[in-house]
């Protein structure tokens, strides 16, 4: 009977019990790390509409300060908010979060004249958009502020903040920009 035995001077191959234990905690590392940016990229991907649906409603109060303008639907000195950072600078626009409504007979958002709870529509099961079927879900759980303030006699900064809840807590959707007496 012959049995090997290494040559002098060499070592046994192959890999110790705690090299093997190194190379499983490594990889169990990773594994984690996957899983977590995994559904990380889960929670923003069902986010995303909603954040989209922020963008647009911010999108839309700014639009409504920039035809109030335009239109002269109000004078400059009504583009302010109610109570603004004076407590009565007697603009139209009201102060502090609001429900997202649908603007009211003056055709602005923000307004103590606004409509009922803005809603989303989706088509419904013919999947057309515009018909009868269609599936209007009411805007829960949105929130936007409209803050106008005086940089100048001629300017204002106006801040629109939309406010909602996502899967990791409140989401704030802010666009600043400035708006001149002249249109």
């Amino acid at each position: 009977m012959h049995t090997s035995r290494p040559l002098p001077g060499t070592r046994d191959a192959g890999f110790t019990l705690i090299e093997v234990m190194v190379g499983m905690v490594l990889l169990l590392v990773g594994v984690l790390a996957l899983e977590g940016a995994v559904a990380l990229g889960a929670r923003r991907l069902t986010g995303s509409q909603d954040q989209l649906l922020a963008s647009e409603r911010a999108a839309e109060a700014i639009e409504s300060v920039f035809k109030a303008r335009d239109n002269r639907v109000l004078t400059w000195a009504q583009i302010r908010n109610v109570e603004g950072a004076s407590g009565s600078d007697g603009g139209v626009f009201l102060d502090g979060p609001q429900e997202i409504h649908t603007s009211g007979a003056d055709g602005l958002v923000n307004t103590a004249d606004d409509g009922d709870l803005d809603v989303i529509v989706k088509p419904g099961p013919d999947g057309l958009l515009g018909t009868a079927d269609d599936e209007r879900t009411p805007l829960f759980g949105f929130t936007r502020e409209i803050e106008i303030r005086d940089i100048s006699d001629t300017l204002r900064r106006l801040r629109v903040i939309v406010r909602y809840q996502s899967a990791t807590g409140e989401e704030e959707y802010v666009v600043t920009t400035y708006i001149s007496a002249y249109a």
